[in-house]
């Protein structure tokens, strides 16, 4: 395979930046700090095999930068709208007003693109409200699974989990007693809230400085550039006066917060910004600060309202469809859903069929919880195969600024919650030590996401499900499910149909995800609740049925949610969705390997 190589141009980059970085400069105010030049266009990084990225990346891109900028000063006329705080009692409170404003703070912080090095990626770019705080792109969800960079076109190696009902996760904790992990964000739950005690406040503290994400090169790049943001003073309001305008900036903070995480001219420096210890010690309260407000936001009903069709037949005012209740009532039983997805009742069978030995039984109480999440908040391998789609797998050389984002190629496994215990790479270091020893116990696993707004689409799109007309989504952690009707077809029959193949060889004579799955990326610790369900074809239509209650938007309509500018799809069949951009893992690996 033909390899980018650096151009005179980057080179001459690198050479500049590192200049700057070098020589020592006076230090200035944030106030008097000169702010960051537009900055110029990088290279586009680019080690993948044809098609790969889609075709349409860059109009994507920036369709979707429109949107955030749409949302971004939406948020900025909702805040000059709150009265102006007034504080009270003891402790001092933001009277009437002190939730609205730490909420706002956080949309504004969520749609700011100017957050990022090259100032075109927002904490939105991979989760805007149309698509239930996930993917925004079609094109990306049915090709490179995750998104790119500020630093064009680096990936990681998953999808974008849904913001939704993500702060109701507790903190990481092992329960001894049933030998399980529960709590924390992420797909491997590294966001451990082991210091914030928010996990999805802590969630939202890695993707700034994730080199594969929005890619600042220091933490304090985060308080620098909110110190420029015209929602200044609403941060100081919230959060105490000067906690960001009194830092003392080093002269080449632009430049440093210019340059992507990963550069070479960095080294191994994870805090390039020159700073007193007590101007460090404000920053990193500040990013902190950051954390909460961005926590606030997703708890806010912006984001997890409690609004769907089945909040509304839990209330008793609105009343389930055939096919709705026949779902739920599958949900509950034969499908085994809720024995992760806990709806607030009972689940049967518990194993699964043959030995489950109720397989129609069901909790017909009243709900025990009117608010449930949809999760047991604990882990899961559900021994999905490697997806070859991936761009993580083809990042094997250096980009412009010499950064490789994944020196093992093909050969990286993703381990989840096993690699996050082991402090592995691509993951995180592990905060508690006592838990390393469970690693092996744990290989593969992932976090059982809320199956809320699992169905959340633009409203001209309808569904997820061909033939539409339809939003293209991807599921669970590798993007390698296409439609919820493949989601619960996997679910029914991964070990009625295994091939020992990987993903796009399978024999002549089958399809992929109909009757042919490809043998786990992670073989071990693989849940046996389900694979073998017995479900017929319109169960499981039934079930996506009920799946598509959970949408909030019901009762209210659900904030931003028209914000969509792109296309929908429409055409071929749920079963098969996606099938045409099935690629085989054997020749690409052939591909990677000539000279």
């Amino acid at each position: 395979m033909t390899r980018r190589r650096l151009t005179t141009i980057s080179v001459v980059v690198l050479c500049v930046v590192a200049l700057c970085m070098s020589v020592g400069g006076r230090k200035v105010s944030a106030q008097s700090a000169a702010p960051a030049a537009a900055p110029a266009a990088e290279p586009i990084y680019n080690p993948y095999p044809p098609g790969i990225l889609p075709s349409n990346l860059a109009s994507e891109l920036a369709r979707v930068l429109r949107e955030t900028d749409s949302i971004e000063a939406e948020a900025i006329k909702q805040w000059h709208a709150i009265p102006a705080p007034v504080v009270s009692g003891q402790p001092p409170i933001l009277q009437n007003t002190g939730v609205p404003l730490v909420e706002i703070l956080g949309k504004l912080m969520n749609y700011d693109r100017t957050i990022s090095p090259n100032e075109n990626k927002a904490c939105a770019s991979c989760h805007m409200p149309y698509a239930g705080f996930s993917g925004p792109i079609p094109s990306v969800n049915l090709t490179m699974i995750a998104y790119p960079s500020s630093a064009p076109y680096r990936a990681a190696k998953r999808t974008a989990q849904r913001y939704t009902y993500s702060s109701y996760f507790p903190p990481l904790q092992y329960n001894a007693t049933q030998g399980l992990f529960f709590g924390g964000n992420f797909w491997d739950s590294r966001a451990t809230g082991y210091l914030l005690r928010t996990p999805d406040g802590e969630q939202s503290q890695f993707p700034p400085v994730d080199p594969d994400e929005m890619a600042n090169p220091d933490t304090a790049c985060i308080a620098y550039k909110l110190s420029l943001r015209p929602y200044k003073s609403l941060f100081e309001e919230i959060w105490g006066a000067g906690s960001l305008s009194s830092i003392t900036w080093p002269a080449d903070v632009a430049s440093i917060c210019a340059t992507p995480e990963g550069a070479a001219v960095f080294g191994s420096n994870s805090q390039p910004l020159t700073l007193s210890p007590a101007d460090r010690t404000l920053a990193t309260n500040d990013y902190d600060h950051w954390a909460e407000s961005l926590s606030a936001f997703e708890h806010s009903l912006s984001i997890s309202p409690f609004t769907s069709k089945f909040d509304a037949y839990l209330k008793g005012s609105a009343t389930l469809t055939a096919d709705e209740a026949a779902g739920y009532a599958l949900f509950r039983g034969k499908g085994n859903c809720n024995s992760c997805h806990l709806d607030g009742r009972s689940t049967a069978p518990t194993p699964p069929p043959p030995d489950g030995k109720n397989p129609t039984g069901e909790d017909t109480g009243t709900a025990a919880d009117v608010t449930p999440v949809f999760t047991c908040f604990g882990s899961a391998n559900e021994g999905l195969p490697k997806n070859p789609r991936v761009a993580f797998y083809y990042e094997t050389t250096p980009d412009s600024l010499g950064f490789t984002p994944n020196p093992g190629g093909f050969t990286y496994t993703d381990f989840g919650l096993g690699t996050f215990l082991r402090s592995g790479f691509g993951s995180a270091p592990n905060p508690n030590s006592s838990w390393t020893k469970y690693a092996s116990s744990v290989d593969g696993q992932m976090q059982v996401m809320t199956a809320r707004d699992v169905a959340m689409v633009p409203p001209q799109c309808k569904s997820t499900e061909a033939p539409g007309p339809y939003f293209q989504k991807e599921f669970f952690h590798n993007g390698y499910i296409k439609s919820l009707k493949q989601l619960v077809h996997f679910y029914n029959t991964r070990d009625v149909y295994p091939f020992t193949v990987q993903s796009g060889e399978c024999p002549a004579g089958t399809v992929e995800k109909v009757n042919c799955w490809p043998v786990p990326e992670v073989s071990a610790n693989v849940d046996m609740t389900t694979g073998m369900l017995g479900l017929t074809d319109t169960e499981e239509n039934q079930i996506v049925a009920f799946l598509q209650t959970l949408t909030d938007g019901y009762t209210t309509p659900y904030p931003d949610i028209g914000t969509y500018t792109g296309a929908c799809m429409s055409g071929g069949s749920a079963s098969t969705q996606g099938n045409s951009t099935i690629i085989s893992a054997q020749k690409l690996q052939e591909l990677l390997n000539k000279p």
